[in-house]
């Protein structure tokens, strides 16, 4: 849908809503797609979903790790549900259209949140090592009020960080070409999209994206440093083993996140960015968020001990 307007000396019409891409090369297998998909986010909802139920039903896991780790499935169940709902209808009904509101709302939540679950990894990162390096401070230090400042500090700074970008976007004139080569409302090529080109606005965000994974990525170097560093110096083979066991999960999400990112933003060439990152894409919206919750508690063994408790009390229940 289009609407006449003047933009500078040229008349134009101005886009309404947009036409989303998704996977035209395999569209045929639309069903199948759907299928897959659709399993692999309830089982990515309900996988998170039982991380933040177990962790606020078990006392014994109130601690400032689990209190970051539900918050950061939270923000997964919240992340993945701004762009998996639509995949599923474009595959299933092959409705490729979105409003020009609803485009820019999937954009900036896609990125707040996605902004927010970086900083949560990094101070889950800083969590281990204040946890493995300072133990006896720890208590101290990563008390309440602390971390529901981090947490804050955390949604404030992708709130921050994004909503400019976003705003300074959207005030952008849009005619021509609506169609989106990508399965949601993806910045880069929604900055391709625009009439009245703005490159500044492009450089602005990329360098935010930038600093957002250079600065969490230091923030997790660092404290992982310190941290293997202690490791080489316990005592006993034991508690090395206990300690790797810890920070394993953590290293394994982190490895996926980063990878997937750093090839959709951080390649030299953006042409070839922007046209090769719908696969990368899928592996922050349905890959990871879908391993996520089998790696947490898999490699956990406080988890599984609650686990097993709340089935045993089920149980009795019956």
């Amino acid at each position: 849908m289009e609407r006449p307007m003047l933009v500078g000396a040229v008349n134009c019409t101005a886009i309404l809503e947009f036409t989303l891409e998704g996977f035209p090369v395999v569209q045929h297998l639309g069903k199948v797609l759907f299928l897959l998909h659709l399993l692999a986010y309830l089982a990515s909802v309900m996988g998170n979903s039982l991380i933040i139920t177990i962790t606020w039903a078990d006392q014994r896991l109130h601690t400032p790790m689990y209190f970051f780790l539900s918050t950061f499935s939270f923000c997964e169940c919240s992340f993945i549900t701004t762009v998996i709902p639509k995949l599923l209808t474009i595959f299933l009904s092959r409705k490729h259209t979105i409003s020009f509101a609803a485009c820019f709302t999937q954009a900036f939540a896609f990125l707040f949140l996605g902004a927010t679950i970086f900083f949560l990894m990094a101070v889950l990162s800083l969590d281990q090592y204040l946890a493995i390096c300072k133990p006896l401070h720890y208590p101290t230090i990563m008390n309440p009020r602390t971390c529901v400042l981090l947490v804050t500090a955390c949604f404030s700074l992708g709130f921050l960080l994004m909503a400019g970008p976003i705003i300074m976007l959207s005030q952008l004139s849009f005619c021509g070409s609506n169609v989106i080569p990508h399965f949601f409302c993806d910045f880069g090529h929604l900055a391709k999209l625009s009439f009245s080109k703005n490159r500044s606005i492009e450089t602005l965000f990329f360098n935010l994206v930038f600093f957002l994974l250079f600065t969490s990525f230091l923030m997790t170097v660092i404290a992982y440093s310190n941290i293997l560093v202690t490791i080489v110096r316990l005592p006993s083979a034991k508690e090395r083993q206990k300690a790797f066991s810890t920070c394993s999960s953590h290293l394994a999400v982190l490895s996926l996140m980063y990878g997937s990112c750093v090839f959709i933003y951080v390649k030299p060439k953006q042409t070839s960015r922007l046209d090769s990152n719908r696969e990368a894409a899928l592996v922050n919206t349905v890959v990871t968020p879908l391993l996520n919750p089998v790696i947490y508690t898999l490699r956990n063994k406080q988890v599984h001990r609650a686990l097993r408790d709340a089935l045993s009390r089920v149980k009795l229940q019956k």
